[in-house]
């Protein structure tokens, strides 16, 4: 497969220049966008069957379907680009807004005017100061040149663009909290409905998608939605950006098609454990999944597949767990990023996940019991979508859950031997 996400980027990651960008079929996408209607545009989307690449992956084009369209919508509208990315061992956004920061832009543009929005915001997270100096000269070019303010390329429409850098705050990677991030006021999650495409940023109609999506979006309007599928070993369309972090040979990223095994990925492209490592056990998609096991190597990672297996494809980022880690250790440090991360509105997150914590380090330190496995159990069944304002809490049950089946036996040896067996 030719790639299409990463064929900018180059191994020093020096971002195209706006001209080096132009030569590749830079802003044709956009050029054709406007050729169509916005309905058109979100026609093609959903056609190509494209699925945000943020961690929920709800189709693309039906999402932008909910905005109201026509001179009576309630505006302005607004289009988000959430590059708030802190999922933990996730890192296929940064790759993309530091190494090909005008493919962003001109993404963002086409989001834009599929939903007839004014105002397009950027949300990056704090850390990535390169890819905040290097969106801003992009941004700028794109003034420059016509893609961005009045008349965009000559047509009747007008659009906006502002980097926003976040707070630094896990929470306002979730869509509501970002929101209410860029109001200026505490990130908390708002109840639903109303959702976002109907009343989101300023009671405005608002569609937020991930930096990964956006960047697809000019390929779409380039080559078309068949082209586009045609990328995929799965029913949904395109690449996908997979990455591998933990005690393997080559940890990076990759752009491969949707629906490349996890084998293929952790023992191909990742180049297989170290020497003297086995594999026991990965997140499929960042921090906020269950784990599978070695017995799930030849499961294709997308959406519908690691479903099937029991997790979530996530964000495509995998952390291997091996032989040598302990499950408690590696639990207590999601656990208690997650908990240092929640907003404290809702009571399951608030007081929960403190309790998690403390029986989860009881364990380790060789004080837990048989009844420390029970409650830990509870949590998982109470703290689930539905019981919570938003999903940080039944994120962080996702591998607490999937430990409890795959590393029993690994938490009862803490209780009989009264001390973690890898110290």
């Amino acid at each position: 497969m030719e790639p299409h996400l990463t064929r900018n980027i180059r191994p020093n990651r020096e971002a195209f220049s706006l001209e080096a960008y132009e030569r590749g079929e830079g802003y044709q996408g956009l050029r054709r966008a406007l050729s169509m209607s916005p309905k058109e545009v979100q026609e093609l989307v959903s056609q190509s069957t494209l699925r945000g690449r943020g961690g929920a992956g709800f189709p693309t084009g039906q999402k932008w379907s909910f905005v109201p369209m026509g001179g009576k919508a309630r505006g302005p509208k607004y289009y988000i680009v959430n590059a708030d990315e802190m999922e933990p061992g996730t890192m296929k956004d940064r790759l993309l807004l530091e190494g090909d920061p005008h493919q962003v832009v001109e993404g963002a543009i086409i989001g834009a005017y599929a939903i007839e929005a004014e105002v397009i915001y950027i949300y990056l997270r704090w850390a990535y100061r390169l890819a905040a100096v290097r969106l801003e000269t992009a941004i700028a070019e794109a003034y420059r040149r016509g893609y961005l303010g009045r008349g965009v390329m000559g047509s009747s429409y007008n659009v906006e663009l502002y980097l926003h850098e976040s707070s630094g705050r896990y929470i306002c990677g979730e869509e509501d909290g970002l929101m209410d991030a860029l109001e200026g006021r505490r990130p908390i999650p708002r109840p639903k409905p109303p959702f976002p495409q109907t009343c989101g940023l300023w009671g405005n109609p608002t569609v937020v998608n991930n930096t990964e999506t956006v960047s697809n979006l000019p390929g779409i309007l380039r080559n078309g939605a068949e082209w586009f599928k045609g990328l995929s070993l799965s029913s949904d369309g395109g690449s996908k950006i997979y990455g591998v972090s933990g005690r393997v040979k080559r940890p990076g990223t990759w752009e491969l098609p949707l629906g490349t095994t996890a084998r293929e990925v952790i023992f191909e492209h990742a180049g297989g454990m170290v020497d003297g490592a086995h594999l026991r056990a990965f997140l499929p998609g960042g921090g906020s999944t269950d784990f599978l096991t070695e017995d799930h190597l030849e499961v294709k990672l997308d959406y519908e597949s690691v479903a099937a297996a029991g997790s979530r494809l996530g964000t495509g980022t995998i952390v291997v767990l091996d032989d040598s880690v302990c499950p408690v250790g590696v639990l207590i440090s999601l656990e208690r990023f997650f908990l240092r991360e929640s907003c404290g509105w809702c009571t399951p997150c608030r007081e929960g996940l403190p309790w998690i914590v403390a029986l989860l380090e009881e364990l380790e330190q060789g004080e837990g019991n048989e009844e420390s496995l029970e409650l830990l159990e509870f949590h998982c069944r109470t703290i689930k979508p539905g019981l919570t304002f938003c999903p940080l809490a039944p994120g962080a049950m996702e591998p607490l859950a999937s430990a409890l089946k795959y590393f029993r036996q690994d938490m009862l040896r803490h209780v009989r031997e009264k001390r973690c067996p890898w110290r």
